[in-house]
């Protein structure tokens, strides 16, 4: 009875569907079988994929087209903005909170918006490959007019969050969304497609900088936008990996072609060049240890990535580009704690200032103390004559 039971069992799994996935795009680049319903890259319990499969059928082709049900990619969009609106905090303070939460929101539309546009331009290619045939364009669940009305809204929602801003970032964050429209037919023109995603995926460095200093110090936001560049190029190369099967027979390009088995000497050149801007960053935003101890790590965090990855292997390439996840959040964490730990480096400085100024008994007629600088600006330190130098104000 029991051998008779073990016996069924087997007959029935070997007699369950199952579906050959042509493994394109973000998932696997070689065409592997699989049970109905399996995915390598989704765990079980509570998941973004888990939610949208809960919501009501005729949402669900709405939540996969914007890609609820993998935000991955929303949190790399998202995690550039933080670094750069954590960098603008003042020293010894958190980052604000409120427009954090803000760009959480825009990034959250915006990367829906880019994927329905991608999905709109792509779905002809899509129908080509088994993985991708059953995106809800491609699948014909949601027709071109509907997706059409679908992407205005989230344009509308994304446009309602920029106008929360200064009249510069409102005009900085417009002049992107024609990298957000063209980007999708980069692959079909170039082998570089990887550049113009980092270029469109890391706006938010400059944008969140000028939305909470009023304007880009270009010192500061133009190495960071460039080290993010380069992170986009090395996870997104790594991505293309999973893809470069289905990408050569349907006519896409990607650096992942283009590199090919010189993969890894390239990531490693796009990771000298990340983190020598993330050092620049530092140095001109007067950064402190916290910060370049989160570098070092994101630098080790690189070399393991790059060590360990294997080029032909799709799941591998899945996770390792997932890895970036926790990377953003590294850096994220070494510049707020790098922030913070300004307060106590400021304290001390001002600490030192009071020492030397307490060595003068009464202030003389129409002097001016230097600030920390060595500036002679009266508008650093007002003092008058006869003040006694425990009543002093640091301006």
């Amino acid at each position: 009875m029991l051998l008779r039971l073990v016996s069924r069992c087997r007959l029935s799994v070997l007699a369950a569907p199952r579906l050959t996935v042509g493994l394109r795009g973000r998932e696997a680049a070689r065409h592997v079988s699989v049970p109905v319903g399996v995915d390598f890259r989704r765990g079980s319990g509570l998941s973004a994929a888990g939610l949208v499969g809960s919501a009501p059928l005729a949402v669900q082709p709405y939540l996969k087209l914007m890609r609820l049900d993998k935000p991955i990619g929303t949190w790399l969009l998202y995690l550039p903005c933080t670094w750069s609106i954590s960098l603008a905090a003042e020293p010894g303070c958190f980052p604000d909170l409120p427009m954090l939460a803000l760009f959480g929101a825009g990034a959250l539309l915006m990367r829906g918006a880019g994927c329905t546009i991608n999905d709109m331009w792509d779905k002809d290619i899509d129908r080509k490959v088994a993985r991708t045939g059953n995106r809800p364009i491609a699948a014909g669940e949601v027709s071109h007019l509907q997706a059409l009305v679908f992407l205005s809204g989230q344009l509308s929602l994304g446009l309602a969050v920029l106008l929360c801003l200064n009249n510069y970032s409102i005009v900085l964050g417009a002049a992107s969304l024609g990298l957000v429209v063209t980007y999708p037919l980069m692959k079909r023109v170039t082998y570089w497609p990887q550049l113009i995603l980092g270029l469109t995926f890391n706006w938010g460095t400059l944008l969140g900088w000028s939305a909470v200093k009023g304007s880009c110090d270009w010192s500061i936001c133009l190495p960071l936008y460039i080290s993010g560049i380069m992170w986009t190029l090395i996870y997104d190369t790594i991505y293309a990996h999973q893809d470069k099967t289905d990408d050569a027979l349907v006519g896409v390009k990607s650096t992942a072609l283009k590199f090919q088995e010189q993969t890894k000497q390239w990531l490693i050149g796009f990771s000298t060049v990340m983190l020598t801007g993330l050092t620049i960053v530092g140095l001109n935003s007067e950064q402190t240890l916290p910060y370049y101890a989160a570098v070092v790590t994101v630098g080790a965090h690189l070399a393991h990535q790059i060590y360990s990855l294997d080029i032909n292997n799709p799941q591998d390439c899945w996770e390792k580009f997932c890895l970036n996840r926790t990377l953003g959040f590294i850096l994220l964490s070494g510049i707020v704690l790098g922030n913070l730990w300004k307060r106590k480096k400021s304290v001390h400085n001002t600490e030192k200032i009071l020492f030397v100024v307490k060595r003068k008994s009464i202030i003389q007629n129409g002097t001016v103390w230097r600030d920390s600088n060595g500036y002679n600006d009266p508008a650093c330190c007002r003092i008058e004559k006869g003040m006694e130098l425990w009543t002093v104000e640091l301006l």
